[in-house]
Formats: C-alpha cells, structure tokens, sequence
C-alpha cells in the first residue's frame, strides 16, 4: 500500500488524526517494507537459501536507502503494484554481486501486506492507549457527577428519573468491551504475510515455515499461513473500527442533546462560535462524534467488499482496500481524540442550575 503524502486540508483540524495518518504516508509505507525485506532476507540466510553476506547486505542496503520517487510512483502506476520498482532500486543498491538474492521468493502481496501489518500493529496501540485514557475520564466523570439527576429519555421522551452515573456507564461499557475484543483480535490480526506467487511457499525450497517463523520472530508479528486472499482478519479489524465509531458517537448524540438550551443537563467548558448569532455555543465535537460514526459505518460496507477476491489474488479488491481501510483507521482514532476532549470539558448540571 503506497499511499501519497497527502495535501493538506482544512477539514483535517475537523476531523482528521495526524499521528493516525502518519502510519500511512509513504514514508511509513516504504520504512515498513524495508524492514520486511530484511527480515526476509534475514529469515532466508538462517534457512541457508541465500548467503549470510548477501543477507547483511541486504540489511545495510535497506537501512540506507533512498528510493527514486518518481520512478516508484510511475512503477506503481503502470505495475499496480509498487514492490517490482522497489526490488529493482534495491537490488541496485545492494550491488551485482548480491542483488539476486532480494526478494527471494516472495510477492509483492508479502511485502505490502506485512508491511501493512507492521503499520497496523503501531496503530493498534496507539488505540489502546486511548481507550485506556478516555475510560479513565469516564471513570473521573462518574465519580465527579455521578450523583446527578437526570430525566432518562426512551424513543426521544421523557421516562423516568437515573443518574448522570448511569447515563456515563451506557457509554463506559461498550468501551471496556470494545477495548477487550481489540487485545483479543491483535493476535489474529497481527501475523505475517508470505506465501510467495501463489501462496503455497513453494519457491522457499520446503522452508517456507521456518522462513515465516523467523520473520515473525524477527517483526514482533505472529506466524500464519499466507492469507493473500483472505481477508477477513483485515475485514474483522473494520469491523471493529466501526462498532468504535459508532460507540462514541453515541456519547456525542447524547451529549449534543443534553446541551439543548431547553434540557441544559450537561454544559460543555468549550464550544463553537455561530458567525451570525453571537450567543450560540455549539457542541461541535459532539456533533463530529456522530458524523464520524455515520463516515465510517458507510465506509465499512464499501471495505467488506474487498473481502470478495477472484481466486488467489485480486488486483482489484486488494487496491479497494488500499483506498478505503487508512480512512476507517484516521476517523477512528479522531474520534477516540475529540471524545476524550468532549468528556474532560464536560460537566452534569444539578438540578437547581437548569
């Protein structure tokens, strides 16, 4: 996945996620391949498929590399695919004498993918830790406004009196469960990628396996048979972007119906200005909770097509893919920033304050 740096956008300050997206510039995306392809390398000289030379080789030629980009966009462009570009410049930079032994055995499916999964497995953290910290403001809020009254509301009408502590754990609970199936889905989601042309390992000369292990071994990632064209774990892991999505756009439907002038339940230490009607205070995060929760549960739908691949590879679902799986991961993790925002500026009002 060789995705261009992208312009810049207003929008971005809106909704947009620069540590998320970072993991999917082209920086990252060819920073994670190297490594890949000296892991390979690595991997394949312990095997003894090529020479421990040729595998150091290898390894300082990836560490110093500066790629032609120019030539690997038009390689891209006309291979669909940028790894044979990036295994010419390699080879290239490796010198005559060991240049065959690139690469040996693998496709580009291999690399991109597993280069992907190296990307993923920092994004995944990076999720973790703030889950970890928007339960933890939950968890402050209750125990600081728990005991407020609130009117519960079913189907948008008054029902009976709870407490602002109930109404915070509608939305803790999904999150402490949603945080529990990610720990338990990174193992399945987190595995290598190497099959070779048709993903049978056949070219590795019976190490396929061993080769695998070590890689893994070597990238912190599990091992796993070649998934080239399954891939539910990719579709799984959407999936779970959007049940998140979804989550906290709850929290900002809530919250942007508390902070109606005519409820006043919560009040919001920030909002956002009207340029025509100077007493407005608008609850913009909440609201772009649930933009970002409608976005990606469109998106979804459009990533699970890429799920249908024609026979052992598709150009096309797999390009799909590419176009639609960084969008999910950025509106994710910018809701996960605004919703830890949104409840740190939130206060329940006491009754005798509406």
């Amino acid at each position: 996945m060789m995705t261009p740096a992208p312009t810049p956008s207003l929008l971005d300050a809106l909704v947009g996620d620069g540590e998320i997206g970072a993991f999917f510039s082209r920086d990252a995306d060819l920073s994670a391949m190297l490594r890949v392809e000296t892991a390979l390398a690595a991997a394949e000289a312990e095997a003894g498929l090529i020479g421990d030379e040729a595998a150091q080789r290898i390894a300082d030629a990836c560490r110093a590399f500066q790629p032609d980009w120019d030539r690997l966009a038009k390689g891209l462009s006309q291979d669909g695919v940028v790894v044979p570009e990036l295994v010419r410049q390699l080879r290239s930079a490796v010198g005559e004498t060991h240049a065959k032994a690139v690469h040996v055995g693998a496709t580009s499916q291999d690399i991109i993918d597993t280069g992907l999964i190296l990307r993923l497995k920092d994004v995944v953290e990076v999720y973790l830790a703030r889950l970890g910290a928007l339960a933890g403001a939950l968890r402050d809020l209750r125990t600081r406004d728990g005991a407020a009254s609130l009117m519960a509301h079913t189907r948008m009408q008054r029902a009976l009196p709870f407490t602002a502590a109930d109404k915070i754990d509608t939305w803790l609970q999904p999150l402490e469960r949603l945080e529990d199936t990610l720990r338990h889905l990174a193992p399945r989601l987190l595995t290598i990628q190497l099959g070779g042309p048709v993903g049978t390992r056949a070219e590795l000369k019976g190490h396929g396996n061993a080769i695998a292990d070590a890689m893994a071994a070597r990238l912190g990632l599990g091992s796993a048979p070649s998934w080239h064209s399954q891939r539910d774990r990719v579709g799984e892991f959407a999936s779970w972007l959007s049940l998140l999505s979804g989550t906290l756009g709850k929290i900002g439907q809530d919250v942007a119906l508390m902070a109606q002038n005519e409820v006043r339940e919560v009040r919001l230490a920030t909002g956002g200005s009207s340029s025509a009607m100077a007493h407005k205070s608008n609850p913009v995060p909440a609201e772009v909770l649930v933009t970002l929760a409608r976005f990606n549960a469109g998106l979804l739908g459009t990533l699970h097509q890429a799920l249908v691949h024609e026979n052992e590879r598709s150009g096309a679902a797999w390009t799909l893919e590419w176009l639609v799986l960084p969008q999910m991961a950025v509106t994710t993790g910018a809701g996960l920033k605004l919703a830890q925002g949104l409840v740190e500026n939130l206060t329940f009002l006491p009754s005798a304050a509406r």
